[in-house]
Order: C-alpha cells, then structure tokens, then sequence
C-alpha cells in the first residue's frame, strides 16, 4: 500500500484499522487514532512517566504533541492522494494538568477548509467529557 496514492481519508482509515502503522511520533508520544471521517478524527492518548517535567507533572509538550496531530490529522482527512499539509500556527489553551496513566480521548475537527488553508480545532477530554487542554490551528495545505 503506497501511502502517497491515498486520499488523507484513506490513509487515515488505515491507520485506525491497523492495516498501515501508525506515525512513527505513536513511539514516543502514545497516541492511536481509532476513529475518522471527513473532517474529524479521535486518538486514544496517554501519558506515562516518560511524559513528566522536573517537578514530576506531564510535560504541556504531551499535549502541545497530541493537539497538533489531531488538528492536523483532521484537514489531512480532507485531502486529496499526493497532497500534503504542515502546521502553520498551533494555538493551545491549558485547562488543567494531563493526568499520567490515565486513557484520554484527542479529537479534532475541522472548521474551515481553503484551496491553501486548513483551519481546525482539538481538544483533549477525559471520559466524563472533562476539558483538559483545547486548540485552534492553521494548516499550510502543499500541493505538488
């Protein structure tokens, strides 16, 4: 399966069925997108004591990581194959600290979709619907 003749949607469908690994940012920061539609897509998230700052909380870099990708992840959904995309602007809002061990849900959506813009939205939320961090982020969208 060559990655670059999928539309962002299929690619993004592989992943959550497991027929194409992950990105290769899932080792470091453990993050699973199990579902996707156009415009929209949710990760499974959790932090580990590989995560921690200095005074022992989840670094906001966890969360910084997570938002971009599934800001990201939901213009890419939007994509035709051989077209790419890069964050221009990620701007995160810090509700409270990110619990360590603990599954959150990671969603994004889409709010606006331009021949080079992608503007869309995360949050990060626990299984309460409890906000833990949320963001706004502009996509440079790359065609070729």
């Amino acid at each position: 399966m060559n990655p670059l003749q999928l539309t962002g949607l299929q690619l993004l469908q592989a992943m959550c069925d497991g027929k194409i690994p992950p990105a290769s940012i899932s080792d470091t920061i453990p993050m699973r997108p199990f579902s996707v539609s156009e415009g929209q897509i949710s990760f499974k998230v959790k932090a580990d004591q590989r995560h921690l700052n200095p005074l022992g909380g989840v670094h906001g870099g966890f969360a910084a990581t997570v938002l971009d990708s599934v800001t990201g992840c939901a213009v890419h959904s939007m994509l035709e194959a051989g077209v790419g995309y890069g964050t221009i602007d990620l701007n995160i809002k810090m509700c409270r600290p990110i619990p360590q061990n603990v599954e959150l849900l990671a969603t994004g959506n889409v709010i606006n979709l331009s021949k080079n813009l992608g503007i869309s939205e995360g949050k990060i939320v626990d299984e309460n619907g409890k906000i833990y961090a949320y963001a706004s982020a502009t996509c440079m969208i790359i065609r070729k």
